[in-house]
């Protein structure tokens, strides 16, 4: 049992200090290339941090259960809507940007639709991977362009962050945001084999494992982020960062997945965690939208979101417990 509480302790000591060192990594690089920080969040970041949700979902297609990646796809973005959106927002209040509600924001909402219509049919066939993923090359195509086109049409004045990553030459911000991807990824899965091994040993049920601890545990990487990111007033990549992750997770995770294995008897999903999903998606977009322009997420908007996910995993939980003793 002490090798799994040390695991625990050690890992969660590792993930606050690779976040630290990612996100200055990811902001110094930005600053060398001329990137936004919200470019950041969309691709550094949730490339990144969606990496261990990627990795699941294909290893668990090549096993021939590519039906736990829609699972794994879904619960994180339930997750970083409800929870870290929510978490971070009561630290903090997130100022929208503009950006964010022109193009990002909106092209999530017709992705989450778009997944729902894909399951209609009970199955998501390769051709359906085909186009998650066709989608997604898309989109970091179209971000890149608009950077760039934005840093030779806007001439930029350095602000107090822009002057603090300055410090760190190129190189250093390719280094550490690198490395502090590396051991954020690392600690996330050291931190969660450490809990399962101790809610094994208390003989809490694989299935209870699962729905809370390692589907929490898929999201860690973006709470650590979104968390050092918010310390350091960068409200760009936690927002860029949920909804890029949520891009990720939906578009590569699941057409990764699909194209390996097709995912057959969605049925559940559709009706119980698609919802959620979108739901809590449009809750999120309402709420950055505000009235007539970018909005605030506010502490009480950011309660909702948290109790709605609180309220989703104690219906799971709930229904796993009733199924088990009927």
């Amino acid at each position: 049992m002490w090798l799994p509480l040390v695991a625990i302790i050690v890992g969660l000591v590792l993930l606050a200090w690779s976040a630290d060192r990612f996100i200055d990594g990811a902001a110094a690089t930005a600053f060398h290339l001329g990137m936004p920080p919200l470019l950041v969040g969309l691709l550094i970041i949730g490339f990144g941090t969606s990496a261990p949700e990627m990795v699941v979902s294909a290893l668990a297609a090549i096993q021939g259960s590519p039906g736990l990646a829609l699972g794994n796809a879904y619960g994180s973005n339930i997750a970083n809507i409800g929870l870290i959106l929510g978490v971070v927002a009561l630290l903090s209040p997130l100022a929208v940007p503009r950006q964010l509600l022109r193009l990002e924001l909106p092209f999530l909402g017709a992705v989450t639709l778009l997944s729902g219509a894909l399951l209609i049919d009970g199955t998501i066939s390769r051709i359906d991977a085909a186009l998650l993923l066709f989608l997604l090359l898309s989109v970091i195509i179209l971000s890149i362009l608009r950077a760039r086109q934005r840093a030779v049409n806007q001439a930029t004045t350095p602000d107090e962050n822009q002057v603090a990553v300055q410090k760190l030459s190129l190189r250093q911000g390719l280094f550490w945001t690198v490395a502090g991807l590396v051991v954020l990824i690392a600690s996330s899965r050291l931190l969660v084999w450490g809990a399962v091994s101790v809610a094994e040993a208390m003989g809490v049920s694989d299935l209870i494992i699962g729905l809370t601890v390692v589907a929490i545990g898929t999201s860690l990487p973006e709470l650590a982020s979104s968390i050092s990111a918010v310390r350091k007033q960068e409200h760009d990549i936690v927002l860029g960062n949920v909804v890029g992750s949520n891009l990720y997770n939906t578009l590569a995770v699941v057409g990764l997945a699909g194209i390996i294995s097709p995912i057959d008897s969605v049925s559940e999903a559709l009706y119980r965690d698609w919802p959620v999903m979108a739901v809590l998606t449009l809750a999120m977009a309402l709420f950055c939208l505000g009235r007539g322009g970018p909005g605030r997420v506010s502490r009480p908007e950011a309660t909702l979101l948290l109790v709605a996910y609180l309220g989703y995993n104690a219906y799971l939980i709930g229904s796993a417990v009733i199924g088990q003793t009927v």
